[in-house]
């Protein structure tokens, strides 16, 4: 008896169309949106206006310029005379409470 071979073809599954794009998507508008830093921020990012992922960004190149990341715990900021009015006077924030405080010196 003769064994019969079968078919090892297999069917593509039928491709899908995309739908036609009828605009260019849109980035995040809320984060995009430029922002103008208060004075105090100013004097760490400059003054015109920026989105806010720029302004977190030169502060974290402020930061790391100055060495202010605390070196025993990094997630720690250490303030200088410059991020001192930024923090509310604190000499020490969280890395995860800095968009919490740029928050207050943006408009």
């Amino acid at each position: 008896m003769a064994k019969t071979a079968k078919s090892a073809t297999k069917k593509a599954p039928a491709k899908k169309s995309a739908a036609p794009k009828t605009a260019a998507k849109k980035g995040n508008t809320g984060l995009m949106a430029p922002l103008t830093p208060s004075p105090a921020l100013a004097a760490v990012v400059g003054s015109k206006p920026l989105p806010r992922t720029e302004i977190i960004k030169k502060i974290w190149d402020y930061i790391k310029a100055h060495n202010l990341q605390d070196q025993q715990n990094k997630r720690m900021i250490n303030a200088d005379d410059k991020l001192k009015p930024i923090f509310e006077g604190k000499q020490q924030i969280s890395m995860f409470e800095l968009a919490k405080v740029v928050g207050k010196h943006v408009s």
